[in-house]
Order: C-alpha cells, then sequence, then structure tokens
C-alpha cells in the first residue's frame, strides 16, 4: 500500500466513524457534542493529511524542504491548537465530545496497521 492509498483509506474511514460518532454525540451532549466530535474528526484528518502532504513534499526534495520540517510542523501544531482553543473557549464543542472525534484517526491507523501486518504474513 503506498502512502496516498493509506491517506484516502485512513480519511475515508475516519469519515465514515465519524458520522455515527457525531449523531452520538448530538443525542448525548446536544449541539455542543455534535460539533464537538464533528470538529474533533475535522481537525484531525485534516492535521492527518497536512502531515502526510509535508512527508510526501520532504522525501521528493531533499534539502531546503527538510530544514524547514520543524518550523512546519510547529505551524501545523500551533493551528490545531488555535483551532482547538477557539472552539473551546467559545463554547461551541463539548471537550469530551472533541477529544472522542480526535480518537477517532489513531483508531483507524492501527486498524490498517494491524490489517496490513496480518496481509503480509
Amino acid at each position: 500500500m503506498t502512502p496516498s492509498e493509506l491517506m484516502w483509506r485512513v480519511t475515508r474511514d475516519v469519515c465514515a466513524l465519524g458520522a455515527p460518532l457525531a449523531v452520538a454525540a448530538a443525542w448525548l451532549g446536544g449541539t455542543a457534542g455534535a460539533v464537538g466530535a464533528a470538529a474533533g474528526i475535522l481537525l484531525a484528518v485534516g492535521n492527518f493529511r497536512w502531515l502526510v502532504a509535508r512527508v510526501r513534499t520532504s522525501a521528493e526534495t531533499p534539502g531546503p524542504s527538510r530544514a524547514l520540517w520543524s518550523m512546519t510542523a510547529g505551524l501545523r501544531l500551533a493551528a490545531f491548537a488555535a483551532l482547538s482553543a477557539a472552539l473551546l473557549a467559545t463554547g461551541w464543542a463539548h471537550p469530551v465530545a472533541l477529544v472522542v472525534g480526535l480518537t477517532a484517526l489513531p483508531c483507524a491507523l492501527v486498524g490498517h496497521g494491524l490489517r496490513a501486518t496480518r496481509q503480509e504474513r
């Protein structure tokens, strides 16, 4: 599986998992719960896709782009933190729902890793 295929499969799976999570969060936490779960999913997928694009760019073009890795990683994490803080500070997103939305991505990555390992045997 190529990195692009992995990125698309993980994105698809996380978004497919996001709909039931947002519905469950809406039922448990109201509008803030639904927004929190959906925002967590979107933040996780956006962060993951930005990271994959950055890794692909640095692998294809050695030199100055590798030197900028730490700066762009800092910018990526700062944007992630600022968006999360804005959602929580305004009260639009419930904190627990936001965390639940963010955990969908690691679950999908672990699932794809386990599936790839099983197929290699």
